[in-house]
């Protein structure tokens, strides 16, 4: 069979044929969770953006969630980072702290 861009899809033997999807995994970290300020793309408003939690994204939602809680503002997950809004690097960096993980606060 040549590789024209075709694939069986249907089987009389088997059926419906389910092609694996493989799940993209994100890259490891060296275990520093790096805190960032950044405005770029916002409008001049700032966001503090979280990298380095090696989480699944339903663990990465529930300390996406607890942030939230914590610094009283609002904020999402994108691509395995958590973007919290305003300037509270301090409060998140006190929080992931007193949850054991090694935090440095990256950027300007």
């Amino acid at each position: 069979m040549s590789n024209d861009g075709s694939r069986l899809v249907y089987s009389t033997e088997v059926g419906r044929i389910k092609e694996e999807v493989s799940k993209p995994e994100r890259p490891k970290g060296d275990g520093v969770v790096r805190i960032q300020r950044q405005t770029k793309g916002r409008k001049g408003k700032g966001v503090c953006i979280v990298t380095g939690l090696d989480m699944d994204d339903t663990a990465l939602k529930l300390v996406a969630a607890e942030l939230k809680k914590v610094c009283g503002c609002g904020g999402s997950v994108k691509d395995g980072t958590v973007e919290i809004q305003g300037d509270k690097r301090d409060q998140i960096k006190a929080y992931l702290e007193k949850k054991g993980h090694t935090v440095k606060l990256a950027g300007g």
